[in-house]
């Protein structure tokens, strides 16, 4: 929930928002208000660049499965 812009706070944050997208109903607008009241096309920049990301680095793409797995089970 932080305001954050660091790396290392901004990636894990957007990795959560692209799961909370994945894995709910929730609209881009109240999750960005759940991120500390963050605009919907941060958001959705969050998502795109996960998937980006994803699809051109497979050890990410295996630890963002792992995080859904363990979330869902």
């Amino acid at each position: 929930l932080s305001q954050s812009r660091s790396q290392r706070v901004a990636f894990p944050r957007q990795i959560a928002m692209y799961l909370i997208r994945d894995l709910t109903t929730s609209s881009l607008s109240s999750i960005g208000e759940f991120f500390s009241g963050r605009d919907h096309s941060t958001v959705l920049n969050a998502i795109d660049r996960v998937e980006y990301l994803c699809d051109s680095d497979s050890a990410l793409r295996r630890r963002v499965d792992e995080l859904r797995n363990r979330l869902t089970s």
